[in-house]
C-alpha cells in the first residue's frame, strides 16, 4: 500500500512537469474581471504583450466585467486547471465581495490558487471642475451644506473605490450616493462629463484627465504621497485620518492547477512586473508593479481579507 501511495504521488508529480515543461503549448487567456480602458486592463496588456514575445504565444486579454468583478472572477474559477485561463483580479472579487454578498458562486480560498502580487496604486479623490472644492476639506464642508447632492462613483459594488467612499462617509460624517458602474473607465467617462460628482479613482485611468484641468485632485489615500502626483497631499494631511487603502491587482488559476504550472507562471510574471521599462512605464501612471512569491501573495491576500472585512462590519457598506 506505501509502495502504491508512493507510485501515485510520483505519477502526479511527473505529470506536473511534464506540463510544465511543454506549457505553454497554446495561446493564454487572461480574464480582466473589468471593460476595456480601466487600471486592470492597463495592467493586463502590458504584461501580455511582454509575455506574448517572450512565449511566442499569443496572450489574449478577455474583457469580462459585470457583478462586482465576479462574473470573471468565477470564469476562471470554474475554468480548466491547466494555466491558460488566467485571472487578473482586484482586491474586490477576491477579497471584499465575501464579506459584502451574502452569497457568491465560488470561493476564492477554495476555487483560486494565488501565482503573485501584479502591483498596485494608491485611489486618488477626484472631482469634476464644476464641484466647487479645491481641497477635501472644502468638499466635505459642501457634502455637509447638502446632503445627498454629491454622487460618487465606483466601478462596481464592493470594489474598493466603492468601500473608499462608505470609509469617507463614515469618518467625514457625510450624505454622498455611491453609483455603481460596469469598470472604471466608463465611471471616468461620465465624470469627465459632468453627470458624477467625484471618484476615488485609480491613478492611471484619471492621472491623463487631471494633467488636462479636466479634473481636479484632491487627495491620494496612502499614507504617503505618490511620486506621480507629489503635489496631491493625503487624505491624512487633508484632514481625514483613517485613510490607508489601496488598488491592489493579483494574479490567479483555478485551485487544482498544477504547482510546477503555477511555478513558471509566477516565474515568468514576476520577471515581467519588473523589467525597467514596464516598471517605468506603469509608474508614470502612478501603478507600482511587484512581482512578489506565491508564498508572499497567499499571506498578503489573506491579510486583505481580514482588512476590508472590518471595514464593510464598522462602516455598514451593502451592495446599492
Amino acid at each position: 500500500m506505501n509502495r502504491l501511495c508512493c507510485l501515485l504521488v510520483l505519477s502526479a508529480a511527473l505529470a506536473s512537469f511534464s506540463a510544465a515543461a511543454q506549457y505553454p503549448g497554446k495561446p493564454v487567456r487572461i480574464v480582466v474581471p473589468f471593460s476595456a480602458g480601466g487600471t486592470t486592463d492597463i495592467l493586463a496588456r502590458a504584461v501580455g504583450q511582454k509575455l506574448t514575445a517572450a512565449w511566442s504565444q499569443p496572450i489574449v486579454i478577455d474583457n469580462r466585467p459585470g457583478a462586482s468583478g465576479m462574473i470573471g472572477a468565477e470564469m476562471v474559477a470554474k475554468a480548466p486547471p491547466d494555466g491558460y485561463t488566467v485571472l487578473l483580479a482586484s482586491v474586490a472579487e477576491v477579497a471584499i465581495n465575501q464579506s459584502l454578498y451574502a452569497r457568491m458562486t465560488y470561493d476564492p480560498l477554495k476555487d483560486l490558487a494565488p501565482v503573485t502580487l501584479a502591483g498596485f496604486t494608491p485611489l486618488i479623490l477626484v472631482v469634476h471642475p464644476s464641484v466647487q472644492a479645491r481641497s477635501v476639506k472644502e468638499l466635505i464642508g459642501l457634502a455637509k451644506a447638502k446632503p445627498g447632492r454629491f454622487t460618487f462613483a465606483s466601478p462596481g459594488n464592493g470594489s474598493v473605490q466603492h468601500l473608499s467612499g462608505e470609509l469617507m462617509k463614515t469618518v467625514a460624517r457625510v450624505d454622498i450616493t455611491h453609483v455603481p458602474y460596469k469598470g472604471g473607465a466608463p465611471a471616468v467617462t461620465d465624470l469627465v462629463g459632468g453627470q458624477i460628482s467625484m471618484f476615488f479613482a485609480g491613478m492611471p485611468i484619471v492621472m491623463p484627465h487631471v494633467k488636462a484641468g479636466r479634473l481636479r485632485a484632491l487627495a491620494v489615500t496612502v499614507t504617503r504621497r505618490s511620486p506621480a502626483a507629489p503635489e496631491v497631499p493625503t487624505m491624512e494631511e487633508a484632514g481625514v485620518p483613517g485613510f490607508d487603502i489601496s488598488n491592489w491587482f493579483g494574479v490567479y488559476v483555478p485551485a487544482a492547477t498544477p504547482k510546477a504550472v503555477i511555478a513558471k507562471l509566477n516565474s515568468e510574471m514576476s520577471r515581467v512586473l519588473n523589467l525597467a521599462d514596464v516598471k517605468e512605464r506603469l509608474a508614470e501612471q502612478g501603478l507600482e508593479t511587484v512581482g512578489n512569491s506565491v508564498e508572499q501573495f497567499d499571506a498578503f491576500f489573506r491579510a486583505e481579507i481580514l482588512k476590508y472585512d472590518k471595514i464593510i462590519r464598522e462602516s455598514g457598506a451593502r451592495p446599492d
